[in-house]
């Protein structure tokens, strides 16, 4: 049965693409058929294909409210599918949220993302008050800075929202837009590097979350 993960923060620069490739690829390298849906009008995740020749996971594009339908007809062939998504909170965020068994919202160690969370939260509880629960929802630290007690604390703040946070995260690092640049991944471009781990770890308290 296809899996849908939607990466959402309706604040821009938060890391989502980033997350969102990175997770396409580590689970296609695990021999799964992924599809990772760009529904952020200004195409990151398609620019990223583009920059890679359409040669690692397929995207397409599906930046319109119709996302949830739309999905519904392409998913029977895949074992996950990735969207990223739009940084604003809009028709595509909230259909994002209808379809998909779970949300992960990348959260960079500062107190403007932070904030930045309320409405996205808000309406995922509300969705999850009419549907048993689903999509499941996480935070997830983004770009943390190593050697500073900045990802501790924000784990801390986000306690007031009520979801869980993952213990994995990404850290800052050059490898990450440099893979990026040329439409790789981390995982292809350095395989045995700390920020390889971080997106195999993720993947692993990924498949755990969804599980429980």
């Amino acid at each position: 049965m296809c899996k849908i993960i939607a990466v959402l923060n309706q604040k821009g620069g938060a890391g989502k693409t980033t997350l969102a490739t990175n997770i396409a690829r580590a689970l296609q390298l695990e021999n799964q058929k992924v599809l990772l849906i760009d529904s952020d009008p200004q195409g990151s995740a398609r620019d990223w294909n583009a920059a890679g020749e359409g040669e690692l996971v397929p995207v397409i594009g599906l930046d319109r409210p119709t996302l949830a339908k739309d999905i519904q007809a392409i998913k029977q062939n895949q074992d996950w599918i990735i969207i990223d998504g739009a940084p604003q909170i809009a028709d595509l965020s909230v259909a994002a949220i209808k379809c998909a068994d779970l949300i992960l919202i990348p959260v960079q160690p500062s107190p403007y993302d932070i904030w930045a969370c309320d409405d996205l939260v808000d309406i995922i509880k509300a969705r999850q008050e009419i549907t048993d629960g689903t999509p499941k929802a996480v935070f997830i630290v983004s770009r943390a800075i190593s050697n500073t007690q900045l990802s501790k604390e924000i784990r801390i703040a986000l306690e007031d929202y009520e979801l869980p946070v993952f213990k994995s995260m990404t850290s800052q690092r050059v490898i990450y837009a440099k893979s990026a640049v040329t439409g790789s991944s981390v995982l292809d471009m350095e395989p045995n590097s700390a920020a390889s781990n971080e997106i195999k770890t993720i993947i692993k308290e990924i498949k755990e979350f969804l599980s429980c």
